[in-house]
């Protein structure tokens, strides 16, 4: 019986990359995508199931949870990569709240509304990735998009929050930091390819060791926070 994995944001970039390497290695994955043309579109491409998800809607998140119990009765990887970015060119002082919302809603919320959706759907030996971002460290943080950036942290606090909450379980719960990646959001100036920028979100889902939890990683090397 095949593994199954749930990549979020997956009809292009960095979900497209890693749902396609997940295949590779043999996993019967998911692809979710709220766009039902680009999420059909792309599930095409790879030979796998288009699974209508939209990580900032409560109901969508729920309906597809229960097509997952219904269709496989589990779930042994979930990729939350679903992630907006909305204020590359504001401050911090020029406050926009629509924008601080709409981002939290995706980059954190979202997140957190698939944790508690489909960790019950997992077993032992589970792995949870949430793709984050150096900007989010807070070791190193900067002024350049506040929204998006602040967003990050907190996702990364969730990350270790959910480790702890699912260590009894042993579901692994890690974050990544993919890079600068050439992608819509990253831009044709960016330096890493596809295949780089999937690279440790994969690993950490397939063949990092199971007792890794709570971690940072970037290029398959823990960071700081």
């Amino acid at each position: 019986m095949k593994a199954v994995a749930l990549v979020t944001g997956a009809n292009r970039g960095i979900g497209f990359e890693i749902a396609r390497q997940l295949m590779l290695r043999g996993f019967g994955v998911l692809l979710g995508a709220r766009d039902a043309e680009e999420g059909q579109a792309a599930a095409e491409r790879i030979g796998t199931t288009w699974l209508p998800l939209d990580v900032a809607e409560a109901a969508s998140v729920r309906e597809a949870a229960d097509w997952v119990r219904s269709e496989h009765g589990r779930l042994d990887v979930l990729i939350n990569n679903a992630g907006v970015l909305l204020d590359e060119e504001r401050g911090v002082l020029d406050f926009d709240e629509e924008t601080v919302l709409a981002t939290l809603q995706v980059n954190l919320l979202g997140a957190w509304r698939m944790a508690a959706a489909f960790a019950p759907l997992m077993a032992k030996g589970g792995r949870i990735v949430n793709i984050s971002s150096g900007a989010g460290q807070l070791s190193r943080m900067g002024t350049w998009a506040p929204a998006y950036s602040v967003s990050k942290a907190a996702l990364d606090a969730h990350t270790l929050q959910l480790a702890q909450a699912l260590k009894a379980k042993r579901v692994a719960v890690n974050a990544v930091c993919p890079g600068w990646v050439k992608t819509r959001m990253g831009g044709n100036g960016a330096t890493k390819s596809l295949e780089d920028g999937a690279d440790t979100a994969v690993w950490l889902a397939t063949e990092a060791p199971a007792s890794l939890t709570g971690r940072f990683f970037r290029d398959r090397r823990e960071i700081p926070w």
